[in-house]
């Protein structure tokens, strides 16, 4: 699927960390990874998107991410639009222990299409 080809668009999945994970013990910071790693699992499969590349910004940002430049990145190509929303909607559904997983997590997804240069 191209994004470019008229039949679906890219996205950019951006993912950021808010302040009560930080404030998390080791149990419940576990509790949040793995539910996130099954939260995000076989998005292909379920959602019907390709996923081009992911990034995690971990290793030079410490702390909240409360705005760009984000914690963690997916660049996919998907569908449509109601794809996109779903995936995002995975934050405001997804359980994590007794909060939802957007407790932890912000999520902003951007639409558009893959770019014309810079692809080699």
């Amino acid at each position: 699927m191209s994004a470019a080809a008229g039949d679906g668009v890219r996205a950019l999945i951006c993912i950021g960390v808010r302040d009560p994970f930080f404030a998390a013990d080791a149990e419940e910071r576990r509790l949040v990874f793995e539910a996130t790693k099954s939260a995000f699992a076989n998005l292909g499969e379920r959602f019907g998107v390709r996923v081009i590349g992911t990034f995690d910004d971990d290793t030079l940002q410490v702390g909240p991410s409360s705005a760009a430049p984000w914690t963690a990145y997916i660049l996919l190509d998907a569908p449509g639009y109601d794809e996109v929303r779903a995936i995002a909607n995975i934050i405001r559904e997804t359980p994590v222990g007794e909060h939802l997983m957007w407790h932890y997590y912000k999520i902003e997804a951007r639409i558009g299409r893959d770019l014309f240069f810079g692809t080699e």
